[in-house]
């Protein structure tokens, strides 16, 4: 980043939390005496990971026996590392952060997704980009294997655009704002809040599409368990129980949740309420979405050289916890 003003205030800090011995941990209290099984979670810093933040805040892991914690990262593929190093036992992100996991030998699986929405990711870029043939020539940014890499490619393929006529940079999440304003890049397709702080911080700069506008791409986020905890079924059940209920929470109390997301990740609460209005929160398992959405992105990984093979899918989606837990959730398995 470079050395703006705008640049000194926009750094990881400034939408990250403390990551240190200090990150939350709640739950800490026993029940019936017996100490609580532990469930640590790493996420992301956006409306998607609000779910887990309400879980751990108003202790409803505590209600199954559980104690949680949430450990925020610069985004949910970076939080998936700490499933698979044994910090964490739950991550959410999209389909390409876990498969490009999978096939390097990552033991993680997917149990369900918790979000969905067709306005959370977007391309945001300078006012003079005014339709989708106005990319060419141009250089676009987004995080590789990312929702943001997907929706690129989506959005190509529904334009019909000329790949090789785009120049593309891979670049992380916070630093593609300041790269926008430097003019190193045209435009980015990537998540909020980052869509609206370029809109607001890079002079001449708007959100020029959301993922859902034409049907180009609905952004869907997974739930991902580690191998410990699928191994542990009645803790896992548990768990999913806990999620199932802090995610419906969102829904019907999203004002609420708004509040205790935004100050855990340093968001302001109007700005929180917006996001969160942008995302559809339910827990579910449908057969035919989980599937072809994966099996739709794994062959775009192996375009794209994110993946060398494609999953064994008996192994890598496990639909067992919702059907037992929730079987009304997880139709067609």
């Amino acid at each position: 980043m470079d050395h703006s003003s705008y640049s000194r205030g926009m750094t990881r800090r400034a939408f990250g939390v403390s990551l240190g011995p200090g990150m939350y941990v709640l739950g800490m209290a026993v029940a019936n005496g017996a100490p609580l099984k532990k469930v640590p979670t790493a996420t992301g810093i956006d409306a998607l990971y609000v779910p887990f933040v309400v879980a751990a805040e108003l202790k409803i892991f505590e209600k199954y026996g559980l104690e949680t914690s949430y450990k925020p990262f610069d985004d949910g593929n970076v939080a998936l590392d700490a499933v698979l190093t044994g910090n964490s036992d739950i991550g959410a992100t999209t389909e390409f952060g876990g498969l490009s996991r999978w096939d390097k030998g990552g033991k993680l699986y997917v149990t369900s997704y918790s979000s969905t929405s067709g306005q959370q990711i977007g391309l945001a870029g300078r006012d003079d980009i005014k339709k989708p043939e106005d990319l060419i020539g141009r250089t676009v940014a987004y995080p590789r294997a990312s929702g943001g890499h997907l929706y690129f490619i989506r959005y190509v393929k529904k334009y019909n655009l000329p790949v090789d006529k785009i120049k593309v940079k891979f670049m992380q999440a916070p630093e593609m704002v300041a790269a926008l304003e430097r003019r190193d890049i045209d435009a980015f397709f990537l998540w909020e809040p980052w869509l609206d702080k370029a809109a607001q911080l890079v002079q001449g700069a708007r959100v020029l599409a959301r993922s859902g506008d034409d049907g180009v791409f609905i952004l869907t986020s997974y739930d991902y368990y580690s191998q410990g905890l699928i191994d542990d079924q009645p803790r896992a059940a548990a768990a999913t129980r806990a999620l199932i209920e802090a995610t419906d929470f969102c829904n019907v109390n999203a004002a609420e949740a708004a509040k205790v997301a935004g100050k855990a990740f340093r968001i302001p609460e109007a700005d929180m309420k917006v996001y969160m209005s942008r995302m559809n929160y339910r827990v579910e398992m449908p057969k035919d979405v989980v599937l072809g959405n994966f099996r739709g992105a794994a062959e775009v990984a192996l375009g794209e050289g994110i993946i060398k093979k494609m999953p064994d899918w008996n192994d890598f989606v496990r639909p067992q916890l919702m059907k037992e837990v929730a079987p009304d959730r997880a139709v067609g398995w």
